[in-house]
């Protein structure tokens, strides 16, 4: 081993030391006397330094307190060999420090490659000075994305894209869509993925070049649901719509596009909606179809206007968008939003259902093998994290991180594959549209000033939320998500009740989804829901923690 050398070989020179000049028995002999012992010698005298002047000051020494007898000719020889080791030692050292220079030039320019690499990867606000902080604050800040202006950027990209008139197709086919009063936590499948789909079409279609968005989901007409899920076509304005109104055209905008497939009239949950998804590519095929005819005759001339690219979200809606790109010879696009594979691991530590019962409660191993599919489509696979890429997509069958970033290097530098292909992970953290979030001035009191009409300017659910508090002057911890185990409220609501300043400088706030009868809510929900009731009651909670009951008819997303 390079830098050990001198130690082997003085492990080596104690063994040789082992029999004596004339025979093994006077050379046992000598060290039962206690006279001498190498080991000894070495330990006392030699290993007290480790540079060349007190190696040879203590052969010196050795060499004037010995007697006759004991002066050894291979002793000596041993003590030089130490002596010459230590400088062969420094001389290692020397070498090892250059090959350490050498290997860390190495590796900086194979970072400022690998960023060159990558840097497609990464928008303007992600990509920063990856080399030059890593430089100059070593690995701890690995992780770190340095914020940086990315005005000028978007400004030139935007001035790019003018010219051109895209058509983009995003799928989410699980829970009820609607583009306004969104009943966030009605199910499990009516969740933050619906509110995610709906605003990315929305600011897909404000971007310059893009001239129109389908949000493709199902059509529920079911007593069950509001009658709106049954409506074919929707539009969703854009925010920023005074600004937009010059350039939109006939058919320009968002559109969700509501497809009939699955039980006619009947809302199911998406664990049985698989059986039904060629239905469902059937009917977004004939809408594509005639709707690139519809843009070919607006703003192509005649010849049809085909989408850029088609976007799935989640595993059904990946395996329905894997179908549609082969069919069309279109680029792919998925998010998984949760994994099976994870989610089945996770359920399996739980350890409260077999493997055959997950299968069949959750149809996790068809989900799992339309993530499969989807990664074999797809182009580009956006992530919100880092982690999901790490420990998550590295489960499947189709994906390797190393490997992924090897091809790429390659695929970078126009070298041969060998008919390898995975798709491009793209990590984009979710963000949040404040268009609607409108900042109060002044006190925070329970009464609030009326406006010109004698109304409150304050949504409904602001009253609900403070006649939870004794003290509602001070800053509020808000959580937003429906009562699922995964999302740890329980958790969250313990942590709170187990730290005595968090309580005395803050209150918490629950919004735990849509619900008007916790005996309606489906079983798991309401067992979350009960815990966290059993919480407050545990750690004496009330007065500190609200959570008001929130219904459809409160719009509470619409304007909180």
């Amino acid at each position: 081993m390079a830098g050990n050398d001198w130690i082997n070989s003085y492990l080596e020179a104690i063994l040789d030391v082992g029999p004596g000049i004339d025979e093994v028995k006077s050379s046992l002999l000598l060290r039962e006397r206690g006279r001498f012992s190498p080991t000894r010698y070495f330990v006392e005298e030699v290993i007290t330094g480790f540079d060349e002047t007190d190696l040879h000051r203590s052969w010196v020494r050795a060499q004037a307190t010995r007697s006759p007898q004991e002066r050894n000719t291979r002793l000596e020889n041993m003590c030089w060999r130490i002596w010459n080791l230590a400088r062969q030692k420094k001389q290692l050292e020397g070498e090892e420090a250059q090959r350490m220079t050498k290997r860390r030039l190495e590796r900086e320019r194979g970072r400022r490659e690998a960023v060159a690499d990558m840097s497609e990867d990464l928008s303007e606000g992600e990509k920063g000075d990856t080399v030059s902080d890593l430089s100059a604050h070593g690995e701890s800040n690995k992780g770190r994305l340095p914020r940086i202006s990315s005005v000028d950027t978007m400004e030139a990209w935007t001035n790019q894209q003018k010219g051109k008139k895209l058509y983009i197709v995003l799928i989410s086919l699980h829970g009820l869509i609607r583009g306004e009063n969104m009943e966030l936590g009605r199910d499990s499948d009516t969740g933050g993925q619906v509110k995610y789909v709906v605003e990315l079409a929305r600011a897909l279609a404000s971007m310059p070049g893009v001239y129109r968005v389908d949000l493709l989901t199902r059509q529920v007409s079911s007593p069950e649901v509001d009658w709106s899920y049954g409506e074919p076509t929707e539009m969703l304005p854009p925010r920023n719509s005074e600004s937009l109104i010059d350039e939109m055209g006939e058919s320009s905008g968002a559109y969700i596009i509501r497809i009939p497939f699955g039980p006619k009239d009947k809302y199911v949950p998406k664990e049985l909606l698989w059986p039904h998804i060629p239905e469902f590519v059937d009917g977004a095929l004939g809408h594509i179809i005639q709707m690139s005819k519809v843009l070919g005759e607006q703003i192509g001339d005649g010849h049809p206007v085909w989408p850029v690219a088609i976007h799935g979200h989640y595993a059904d809606a990946g395996d329905s968008a894997a179908l549609l790109s082969g069919a069309l010879n279109v680029p792919m696009l998925f998010t998984g939003h949760s994994l099976g594979r994870d989610k089945l691991e996770q359920l399996l530590r739980q350890g409260r259902l077999s493997r055959d019962e997950i299968d069949s409660t959750y149809k996790i191993m068809r989900r799992i093998e339309a993530e499969e599919l989807s990664l074999d489509a797809s182009e580009i696979v956006i992530t919100s994290t880092r982690q999901e890429i790490e420990e998550q997509w590295r489960l499947y069958d189709g994906f390797d991180p190393i490997l992924e970033r090897k091809l790429r290097a390659r695929i970078k530098r126009n070298v041969s594959c060998y008919g390898r292909f995975m798709p491009r992970m793209a990590v984009i953290p979710p963000g949040m549209e404040f268009h609607h979030i409108i900042p109060h001035d002044g006190d925070i009191d329970n009464e609030t000033e009326a406006n010109e009409d004698g109304k409150s300017p304050d949504h409904p659910i602001w009253a609900e939320i403070m006649r939870f508090f004794s003290n509602p002057r001070k800053p509020m911890i808000l959580a937003l998500a429906r009562p699922d185990p995964k999302k740890n409220l329980t958790t969250l609501v313990k942590a709170f009740g187990e730290c005595r300043p968090l309580r005395e400088l803050a209150n918490l706030t629950l919004i735990m989804g849509n619900r008007d009868n916790i005996d309606e809510m489906s079983g798991t929900n309401a067992s979350v829901l009960l815990s966290i009731l059993k919480l407050i009651d545990k750690y004496d909670l009330y007065g500190q923690v609200a959570y008001p009951k929130i219904t459809s008819k409160m719009m509470f997303l619409k304007s909180i």
